[in-house]
């Protein structure tokens, strides 16, 4: 099946993943962070885009970014594409730093955003780039310092974030930073990252069924993080039409072999004619 289409729109919220190629370094120095960083800089506010989490670690590099009027493509291509290929050029090597598209998950604001903060801003304590909390508080290429008032990075929007905590800039961060260490337990999350569970229910026509029966705790597809009317609100704002596919693939058919099955048919069916 080819790729799913990007889900892209003014305003919407994305948990954003870039990963180097074959999980090789896309920083080899702060140099390069540094580079990043200034990339950022640059572009974030001349795309009216909002970042409200970062953090950067030797091969991947993850953000929670709001759209700005263009949506997240123009932001995504000219970050990428103007960092690999500084990158490219100090180190004299040739072809792709990126694996294959970023990744964008659309995530619902309301029951996530707190959450995803948490997880991004633990993820250089989790791949042990800090070795405990308060190296977390320090670490410079990650928005957690950030909001704890460590340094300040203007294109990074903090008000927004510590709004979710309290009124008061002290007590904000104080409690922000209790809801950090509460999920130093937790582990990675996968339930973070997407949902996916759409091509095992037999597509949006099924999913309204379980609906109609009570059952709405479902995440989406891969592409979307909330619950299902987020999910089905975003696919039909992208008219988005699987329908026939998923059927087809929940009772077993392989779609290859189908579009074989009908090259075959459409070959001897003009071949029949000719005669």
């Amino acid at each position: 099946m080819p790729r799913l289409a990007r889900l892209d729109a003014p305003g919407v919220l994305h948990h954003i993943i870039i990963r180097g190629i074959e999980r090789r370094k896309i920083f080899r120095d702060n140099k390069d962070r540094d580079n990043l960083v200034e990339r950022l800089e640059h572009l974030i506010p001349a795309t009216n885009t909002a970042c409200y989490a970062w953090a950067f670690l030797s091969n991947h590099a993850h953000f929670l970014f709001r759209s700005g009027d263009a949506g997240l493509s123009t932001l995504m291509r000219r970050l990428l594409t103007g960092y690999a290929v500084s990158f490219n050029r100090r180190y004299k090597r040739h072809g792709q730093l990126f694996q294959n598209r970023y990744k964008s998950i659309i995530c619902q604001e309301d029951a996530y955003l707190k959450e995803l903060v948490r997880y991004i801003h633990l993820n250089p304590l989790r791949a042990r780039v800090v070795s405990d909390i308060s190296g977390l508080n320090r670490y410079a290429y990650c928005g957690h310092s950030v909001l704890m008032g460590e340094r300040e990075y203007t294109w990074q929007d903090t008000r927004y974030v510590l709004g979710y905590f309290g009124k008061k800039l002290n007590n904000a961060r104080k409690s922000y930073f209790s809801h950090v260490k509460a999920g130093l337990e937790q582990g990675r999350r996968p339930e973070l990252v997407g949902g996916g569970l759409i091509r095992s229910l037999g597509g949006w026509d099924e999913v309204k069924r379980i609906r109609l029966r009570g059952q709405d705790r479902l995440k989406g597809d891969e592409r979307i993080l909330g619950d299902s009317d987020f999910v089905m609100d975003v696919l039909s704002e992208g008219n988005e039409k699987y329908n026939r596919q998923y059927e087809l693939k929940s009772l077993g058919y392989d779609l290859k072999m189908i579009g074989e099955c009908e090259k075959i048919m459409h070959t001897k069916n003009s071949q029949a004619k000719c005669i």
